[in-house]
């Protein structure tokens, strides 16, 4: 039997969203690999956009918290952060440490490099630096990212367009990336159904056109170009509801504003809501629509696909690579609210159309995006690269199903 192959995933903190969802899934599935140890490090979460931190309740040892691993900048507990994941390293002394999100990315790899850890993954979720932010931030969070790569020996991007970013802003080098979807359990998402009585829980009327919109109630997330929409669309078609799923900062602003737009029947916030809960809301509703200005691949498309949802979806970062025009559904420039209204009423007066759009993204899904293929492809990249640093390997490669 091969020696035991350890491994330490970060992150900043374990919020409910698409990163987080993923490195936990990530951990939790890796932990039954042959001879594979698998632990996390994670900031505090609190507040309003809920907590994963439940998912290790039953699992002692698996997760510990580092205090002063915050998401701001903060001069101080950044370097405490730094300084105490240096000294959990080398207690610790994994042979693997792969970091995820912009802050414990950026910490972690330095801190893992500072202990001599012999290999460091970071997966890209998505990009920490682009056009939605001011210059300073922009070339601040760029240079961070270029330091922290010289501390890099592989990255795993959840898309394609996050390779290119990096390399076109002259991090890593292009073999040193892997693309791997963002897994997530099928299952509930295959067999989601528009059941009755959950439409009637809501307030929506089986006639209704349903358009969900799966994203934290934050910045960036696109909330506000959909309101700037919402009045023309139920004026053309009574019939839109727009059901918000998920909580945040901004939610009593964003429900100030449905009511300036007397759109109060209209809108639906349903507040935070656990992962278990999305494939069931994702059945009641006729499409979904991504708004972000800032996404790796936005997990709420393929989950909307395997539940046989068409998507709208801005053009940009990995939405196109799911989100295929006129396939699984349609892409519209950043800003675009001719575009945007015009394809989501087309949507709204076009049942085949939906259906078909439906079918097609639940097949890509379905072959693609499987959480077990996500556990076996990160599984085979550790081996390769342990293989390659001569670190312990807990199966050969060419024994992996």
């Amino acid at each position: 039997m091969n020696a035991e192959l350890r491994v330490i995933h970060v992150i900043t903190r374990l919020i409910i969203g698409g990163a987080q969802e993923n490195t936990v899934s990530s951990v939790l599935g890796l932990r039954h690999k042959p001879n594979l140890s698998v632990q996390l490090l994670s900031g505090v979460t609190r507040g309003s956009e809920g907590s994963l931190e439940s998912k290790f309740a039953n699992l002692p040892g698996v997760l510990s918290t580092i205090p002063e691993l915050v998401r701001p900048l903060h001069p101080w507990k950044d370097a405490r952060a730094l300084s105490r994941l240096t000294q959990r390293f080398r207690q610790l002394r994994p042979h693997l440490v792969h970091t995820h999100s912009g802050k414990a990315g950026v910490l972690g790899r330095l801190a893992a490099r500072r202990a001599g850890v012999p290999m460091i993954v970071h997966t890209i979720h998505g990009p920490s630096f682009g056009p939605f932010q001011g210059l300073l931030a922009n070339c601040l969070f760029r240079a961070a990212e270029r330091r922290a790569a010289r501390c890099t020996d592989h990255f795993i991007s959840v898309a394609d367009a996050m390779t290119e970013q990096y390399l076109a802003a002259g991090i890593g080098r292009r073999e040193q990336f892997t693309r791997i979807w963002s897994g997530f359990d099928l299952g509930p998402f295959l067999e989601a159904r528009n059941d009755p009585l959950l439409r009637t829980k809501l307030g929506l009327e089986p006639n209704d056109f349903v358009v969900a919109k799966l994203a934290r109630l934050a910045p960036l997330k696109g909330h506000c170009d959909l309101f700037a929409v919402a009045r023309e669309l139920v004026a053309r078609y009574p019939q839109f509801k727009f059901l918000l799923i998920g909580d945040g900062p901004l939610r009593a602003q964003f429900e100030n504003r449905v009511a300036s737009l007397g759109l109060q029947r209209h809108f639906v916030f349903t507040g935070l809501v656990e992962p278990e809960q999305v494939p069931s809301l994702l059945g009641i509703s006729d499409a979904l629509i991504h708004l972000s200005a800032r996404e790796g691949l936005p997990r709420a498309l393929p989950q909307a696909l395997a539940a046989a949802k068409p998507v709208v979806a801005y053009e940009a970062d990995g939405a196109p690579e799911v989100c295929i025009e006129g396939k699984t559904g349609f892409l519209v420039r950043p800003g675009d609210a001719e575009k945007l209204t015009e394809r989501l009423l087309q949507l709204a007066q076009d049942p085949n159309l939906r259906r078909t759009l439906g079918i097609a993204g639940c097949e890509l899904v379905r072959e693609q995006f499987s959480l077990q293929r996500m556990v076996d492809d990160i599984y085979a990249l550790y081996l390769k690269l342990a293989a390659q640093s001569g670190l312990p390997q807990a199966m050969p490669i060419n024994e992996i199903s």
